[in-house]
């Protein structure tokens, strides 16, 4: 039966179907034909019922006491998330956040190749970073219309942040994924996803924390 798809759908989900896709690639790999809820579920510390729900989403069909083909739900999530475009993106801030995604090889899986990044400090500017040169701010207006670019990528400091997104939006950037560290304005139908790094290592320190209460107090 064919799910119908929702027209909102939450972060929550959005945050869980990658990593449904990753053990879904897994199994692909391991030459697994169908994969079941239940057997997706069991990689996670949520059940059967969640992924379900999940997966409804993209539209995915599956078989009663089957599953899902492996193959069609790849398929389907990238197709939802839409990975299955490439994406081009600018960067902006060629610091240490910089040089490391424009070093990570795998943002061609999930649809999102970065063709450019920019800095203002002139000591950076002109320099190679993987093969990519650092390009001064001058040149992003130019660039962004005559590339059709549509996603920035800011990962300058916290300080700087507001003045890169406003420079990103005038130029006619739609879409910025945001590393630094500041809350950001941006006009209405611009699309802000900021990366909680911090968020991330909150809940990694305290879980920590309260496992070690538990040994000291066991």
């Amino acid at each position: 039966m064919t799910s119908q798809i929702p027209t909102v759908v939450s972060r929550s989900t959005l945050k869980r179907l990658p990593l449904y896709l990753h053990v879904l690639e897994d199994l692909q790999r391991q030459g697994q034909e169908y994969a079941s809820c239940t057997m997706i579920a069991g990689k996670f510390d949520f059940g059967p019922t969640q992924v379900r729900k999940d997966l409804e989403v993209t539209g995915a069909e599956g078989t009663a006491k089957i599953g899902f083909k492996v193959s069609a739900l790849v398929k389907d999530i990238k197709e939802f998330l839409g990975w299955h475009n490439a994406h081009d993106a600018f960067l902006v801030g060629a610091g240490n956040m910089g040089k490391a995604l424009l070093g990570y090889k795998d943002f061609d899986k999930y649809g999102l190749n970065i063709v450019a990044a920019f800095d203002q400090d002139p000591k950076k500017v002109g320099t190679k970073i993987f093969n990519k040169e650092i390009l001064p701010m001058e040149k992003m207006a130019n660039l962004v219309k005559r590339m059709h670019i549509n996603i920035g990528i800011v990962t300058v400091p916290a300080e700087f942040a507001q003045g890169v997104v406003d420079i990103m939006v005038s130029v006619g950037i739609k879409a910025i994924w945001n590393f630094a560290p500041a809350p950001l304005q941006i006009p209405e139908g611009i699309i802000l996803e900021n990366a909680r790094l911090t968020q991330s290592l909150a809940v990694l320190t305290n879980k920590l924390t309260m496992n070690f209460d538990k040994e000291m107090k066991g």
